[in-house]
């Protein structure tokens, strides 16, 4: 008997039963229902923020009859959520589908999610592509509150600042955030403002590669080469208890290339020199095909080669919202003391 989608969804709904209350115990109401990859309908995510409900597809768009089917199975399941629907199905992911107006105004309404006690802005659609809270990156949200009261954070490709927001409201001494996206830190400081924090947490713009040569000691030349660099913030020579560093998976800037399939050490090398002695740093590789095992290599040989050897590791596994079909998920995060 073929399964329908009603069907994945239940299943998973019910999986998620026992998270889902350990989670509203800790006043946490941003997870992900519907992981489709592994649970029946690839392609399909279905993740709550709040009081939204965004239904996104990345392989192919849902059919009439089958949004309705989902729309109904949830409206059920949890009545008070507002639906927005994304087609992510088109090149880079873009979003595909019109909406009416009154579905345009349910989707760009300015929300609330929490988490662990933080509260994050959210939208169900925006000018960006990506929500404003990685879910499956709760857990190293989680690993970084745990570790971070009376401590300094660096949280370099900060997107919205969700880490360095979360340290900040778990005790963190000094917190730092660096991005080079303005619209990002916006929405990074809009986080802070959502919350009553013990610390004001600082916003850089700035290429990553340019601050963490600067808070290395290392150095930025405003000339390379013979050619004038783009403008960049001058900061001080400063290291960190802690560092977190979340880089996209290819990115190309004249002050460096971030290839973490090929040359992950060119980011790992300056974001260990940026870490105190006997401090922690928290990396996450998000390409699905490189290999824990390999990546955790080529990390510790890269330390060992900067003279900062890693003296004990901890993998951050996403939590069971994430189901993994071979215990190896995407996104892979790791814990370093260095």
């Amino acid at each position: 008997m073929t399964e329908t989608l009603t069907t994945h969804l239940a299943h998973a709904f019910a999986a998620r039963e026992t998270l889902m209350a350990q989670l509203l115990a800790e006043k946490t109401d941003a997870y992900r229902l519907f992981h489709g990859t592994v649970e029946g309908h690839s392609g399909l995510t279905v993740d709550r923020y709040g009081d939204l409900l965004l239904v996104q597809c990345f392989h192919s768009p849902l059919t009439p009859e089958l949004l309705a089917e989902l729309t109904a199975f949830y409206a059920e399941k949890l009545p008070a959520l507002a639906l927005v629907y994304n087609d992510r199905s088109q090149a880079n992911s873009r979003i595909a589908n019109a909406l009416t107006a009154e579905q345009l105004d349910i989707a760009s309404a300015p929300r609330e999610a929490h988490e662990m006690d933080v509260t994050y802005r959210i939208q169900g659609r925006h000018a960006g592509q990506d929500p404003w809270l990685f879910l499956d990156l709760r857990a190293a949200r989680r690993r970084v509150m745990q570790e971070i009261a009376g401590k300094s954070l660096l949280n370099l490709f900060a997107y919205t600042c969700g880490v360095g927001i979360a340290a900040a409201k778990a005790g963190a001494r000094f917190v730092v955030n660096v991005d080079f996206s303005d619209s990002s830190l916006k929405i990074g400081k809009e986080n802070a403002r959502y919350n009553t924090l013990p610390v004001r947490p600082r916003f850089i713009k700035s290429d990553a590669f340019a601050a963490m040569r600067q808070l290395s000691g290392l150095g930025q030349a405003e000339f390379v080469r013979g050619k004038r660099m783009p403008p960049f913030p001058k900061l001080e020579a400063q290291t960190f208890d802690c560092v977190f560093l979340d880089p996209p998976s290819y990115a190309k800037s004249l002050f460096g290339v971030v290839d973490l399939v090929n040359d992950y050490a060119s980011v790992f090398k300056p974001a260990l020199l940026c870490t105190n002695e006997g401090g922690t740093l928290i990396c996450t590789n998000h390409v699905a095909n490189v290999s824990r095992d390999i990546w955790l290599d080529q990390l510790q040989r890269s330390a060992t080669k900067a003279g900062r050897p890693i003296r004990e590791f901890e993998w951050i596994l996403p939590e069971t919202d994430f189901p993994s079909m071979d215990g190896e998920p995407p996104l892979k995060m790791v814990l370093l003391r260095v």
